[in-house]
């Protein structure tokens, strides 16, 4: 099975096509690794920390980067069992909002998000859906 970390050249496209100038959703599906995967030559490289423990690290910077910008954590919520599909197929699932897809594609382009945060993700995550809706 084909694990999905970044969006396509083809789906970004799409994503940029559409409007930017109105209220968005985007829906995260988390799949994490049980062990970060850290590059050789990053700080937290052969430490040892979790999937979940990288992830965190995201989170919280995340959170402090995009804080000014008007986006904010819609719902979130502990997953129980899955009801349809298979069982453990993700870890995480919540929703952002963002004022305008302007917001969201300053953010993924930000020097601060791409050195920061991203490596965390990056390190984390074993799959994942990201996935637009309308605000």
């Amino acid at each position: 099975m084909t694990a999905y970390i970044d969006p396509d050249r083809e789906n970004w496209a799409v994503f940029k096509s559409l409007p930017r100038d109105r209220p968005i959703h985007m829906l995260n599906l988390i799949k994490l690794r049980d062990l970060a995967e850290y590059p050789e030559g990053h700080e937290l490289h052969g430490k040892g920390l979790t999937g979940a423990e990288a992830y965190a690290i995201y989170e919280k910077r995340f959170q402090e980067l995009v804080a000014d910008d008007g986006a904010a954590m819609v719902w979130e919520a502990p997953l129980e069992c899955t009801v349809t599909g298979p069982a453990g197929e993700w870890d995480k699932a919540f929703v952002m909002g963002y004022p305008n897809a302007g917001v969201f594609m300053g953010m993924v382009k930000n020097e601060e998000y791409v050195r920061d945060a991203l490596p965390h993700r990056t390190a984390a995550v074993a799959d994942s859906r990201l996935i637009r809706f309308q605000g």
